[in-house]
């Protein structure tokens, strides 16, 4: 049965079958959440897979190995930057979740961990991202009756775990 939950952990601790990267649009080790998954899944190696890629647009996501982490892959989802909001910044969020999800299912992956992606760095309000992110998680499972998927967002700040909770349970 699919699931949606939020956890007090580190996103590189999760053991699932993928993990999310919140990345940058030419999948190079960045700050926040992005650095901590290169350097814990070991940056040479992502670095390498990254590049052979070579670059992913905003509201999309591509998958490389997960190498030194406990999950089998890093699906590497590029959320916008916010700039207002009138900048298709909520189309481009909820697309993001949605192709990551996607790609999941592609690949056979039943269970993902996802940062808060676009509320770090990228200045994505953050109550705002958890409305998008809910949003695109919810109607994946909707729309995938014959996909179960456990969806874990990894969070370590207990303000942002609360807007999560509380956004759960307004939309789900």
């Amino acid at each position: 049965m699919s699931s949606i939950e939020i956890q007090k952990i580190s996103i590189t601790k999760l053991d699932m079958d993928a993990v999310v990267n919140a990345a940058n649009t030419g999948l190079w080790e960045g700050g926040g959440v992005c650095g901590y998954i290169f350097r814990e899944a070991g940056s040479e190696e992502m670095t390498a897979a990254c590049q052979k890629i070579g670059h992913c647009e905003e509201g999309s996501a591509i998958i490389t190995p997960g190498f030194k982490l406990p999950a089998k892959y890093v699906i590497h989802a590029v959320g916008p930057r916010w700039s207002g909001g009138a900048h298709h910044e909520p189309e481009l969020l909820y697309s993001a979740y949605e192709k990551a999800l996607l790609l999941a299912k592609e690949h056979g992956l039943h269970s993902i961990g996802f940062p808060l992606i676009s509320a770090g760095i990228f200045g994505y309000p953050v109550d705002k991202a958890w409305r998008e992110a809910i949003r695109a998680c919810k109607d994946f499972i909707r729309d995938n009756p014959d996909h179960d998927i456990r969806i874990i967002f990894a969070v370590l700040d207990d303000g942002i775990l609360a807007a999560g909770e509380e956004t759960i349970r307004e939309i789900v």
